[in-house]
């Protein structure tokens, strides 16, 4: 593990000296050989997915495991996005003369290795290599044991062209180690570490943020909220709220808890039933809401779950502001959203809700460095220091100052 971590550390420093055009041109080749690679990288999911169903992982969680080759065209597609976009490294961030006579810039710099600890899907892989390559650092990379092989396949596609063009391939790696010791080294290697994400499971944040001694910026549980306020267009409503839930119920950003105003809960719960039928959604309900329509009880322990799963709880609330007070006592900080044709409602509760990312008639799905303009993300930060949101190339920069003077001398 020493060795292999001085390796990657070296190896920054000729990833931050790339120009910006170059990075392109390699994240370009990248993305055509992870193309030429498709039949290579599909073999070795169908590896991850056998052992998947053998340990009778969820659905949804094979969901995000599975490749195919729309998925792998479209891992290509990001690398390309990521190419595209503007460097971030050496951004002038602020400039100034002092009342001394000096010039000060206030420049954008890679943070240097930064490992990212996730699971399941192995598009990561590719997303999390080219962001932190084209941002001038080195990633260091620990996904599931579940998709392992998806994995190595996917790492020795992009070493392959960082070898080509003479870099070291630790440049993007995966970590050697990969059991939870493995994990437990890295976390405290602060002398060639510069930052981890962990991505994942309730236990693997905790674990993470308890025992790091390097720097952590979590992308922690996406306990999602969509509040339906008594002037909500209806068929407006119905649309987000099964695209929030089903579109891929196993992602962060799937909405896991409808909060509905109690004015319109009558009329507009039968609805929501209704919509959810055909996707099979298992629906939990409030004592309130369940006088309404037929459904399980959700208990307290409801409110607090991330599902991860094709399950919603629905809470009947008074409301916008019981619709914050609730999110502030359930949430995760990621995303929540209104649905609402009322400007001041909506501003109100945009205002005062504490997350990452918050949303007026829209699926909290979105909440994707992609869709956002990124070409893919790091992770989603719940954190507020240093970045938070999706984390795409310029949250995975920090800066310095550059002082230019002529004999300065302080007094």
């Amino acid at each position: 593990m020493q060795d292999f971590l001085a390796r990657a550390k070296a190896a920054g420093s000729q990833v931050a000296a790339l120009e910006g055009a170059v990075k392109r041109k390699m994240l370009e080749e990248m993305a055509d050989a992870v193309e030429a690679q498709c039949s290579v990288i599909i073999e070795a999911n169908a590896k991850d997915m056998a052992y998947a169903k053998a340990e009778h992982i969820s659905a949804a969680l094979q969901d995000r495991l599975m490749l195919n080759e729309e998925r792998i065209t479209g891992i290509a597609d990001s690398l390309r996005e990521i190419a595209a976009l503007r460097d971030p490294v050496g951004r002038i961030l602020d400039g100034w003369v002092t009342d001394a006579g000096f010039r000060v810039e206030k420049v954008s710099v890679p943070i240097g290795v930064i490992g990212v600890i996730y699971e399941s899907r192995p598009n990561v892989t590719a997303d999390v290599g080219a962001l932190c390559f084209k941002s001038g650092n080195v990633a260091i990379l620990k996904g599931g044991k579940e998709a392992e092989h998806s994995n190595r396949a996917i790492a020795a596609v992009l070493q392959s062209v960082l070898e080509a063009h003479g870099l070291p391939k630790e440049a993007i790696a995966l970590l050697p180690d990969s059991s939870r010791e493995g994990v437990a080294t890295l976390i405290k290697q602060d002398s060639y570490v510069d930052l981890i994400v962990p991505r994942g499971g309730e236990a693997l944040i905790r674990f993470v943020s308890q025992h790091a001694t390097v720097p952590v910026v979590k992308h922690d549980k996406g306990l999602c909220h969509t509040y339906i306020d008594q002037e909500a267009d209806r068929q407006k409503a119905l649309a987000v709220i099964t695209n929030a839930k089903c579109r891929r119920s196993g992602i962060c950003g799937a909405m896991e808890t409808l909060l509905v105003d109690e004015t319109i809960a009558t009329q507009m719960l039968p609805l929501v039933a209704e919509a959810f039928a055909p996707y099979g959604t298992q629906l939990r309900g409030c004592e309130r809401s369940r006088s309404i329509i037929d459904m399980a009880a959700a208990t307290q322990e409801d409110w607090d779950t991330e599902y991860l799963d094709n399950i919603l709880s629905i809470k009947i609330v008074s409301g916008v502001e019981e619709a914050i007070a609730h999110i502030a006592a359930h949430g995760s900080g990621h995303s929540d959203a209104i649905i609402t044709e009322n400007y001041t409602t909506a501003e109100t509760f945009l205002n005062a809700v504490d997350a990452a990312c918050v949303y007026l008639n829209t699926s909290t799905q979105f909440t994707d460095g992609g869709q956002f303009g990124f070409g893919a993300e790091v992770g989603i930060s719940t954190n507020k220091l240093h970045a938070r949101g999706p984390m795409g190339i310029n949250e995975l920069t920090t800066y310095k100052y550059k002082i230019y003077g002529n004999g300065h001398t302080r007094a």
